[in-house]
């Protein structure tokens, strides 16, 4: 019985959040992750001598992300919103303010805007929870591996999902997006400078 209310509450977040919001927040906390991984390898390979400046530029990147994922998806689901409402108007010839449908349309723009932010929020700041312990239990090093290999994670949460809702292989789609951690960190390692 626990099962299925935990299944039921599961479907219905599911259900509110929609097809949409799920891509953003996929979509970028894909972007988020592989900027996580960006920054610790650069950090790393920098100089950056302490976990707490790794974290500090880390949350940076993470503010700019999340600012532009809630920013612009409620700039572009805002004028959708607008522009789907002024056809329906049309349609019907009358005006729908004020209305249910209105208020549904508002709801999605803000959920989407919202997932949009939380998606490159999780993807960037959980893979820098190592540096926390950097100089107590793990060197620079060591947690910059660990940093890079939960980002892997992430990613591969993130296409295991993506693949669990479209019937596809999760622990192949899983592979194919954690992949793109490590070819981040290699491309990082290579570059000049």
């Amino acid at each position: 019985m626990r099962a299925e209310n935990s299944a039921s509450l599961l479907e219905r977040i599911d259900d509110r959040i929609g097809p949409i919001a799920r891509r953003y927040f996929v979509s970028n906390g894909f972007d988020g992750a592989l900027t996580g991984v960006g920054v610790t390898v650069s950090a790393y390979l920098s100089g950056v001598s302490d976990g707490l400046q790794v974290i500090a530029i880390g949350l940076g990147g993470a503010v700019g992300l999340t600012t532009s994922g809630v920013w612009s998806v409620w700039e572009i689901e805002r004028a959708e919103m607008r522009a789907e409402l002024h056809d329906l108007e049309d349609a019907m010839l009358t005006d729908l303010s004020d209305t249910r449908i209105e208020r549904d349309k508002t709801s999605n723009q803000v959920i989407n805007a919202l997932m949009s932010g939380l998606g490159p929020l999780c993807g960037l700041v959980v893979p820098l929870v190592p540096f926390l312990f950097q100089g107590a239990a793990l060197s620079l090093l060591h947690a910059t591996i660990l940093s890079v290999a939960i980002a892997c994670g992430v990613l591969f949460a993130f296409g295991a999902y993506m693949a669990s809702i479209s019937r596809q292989r999760w622990y192949v789609a899983g592979i194919r997006m954690g992949i793109a951690g490590i070819v981040v960190a290699l491309i990082n390692i290579f570059l000049p400078g």
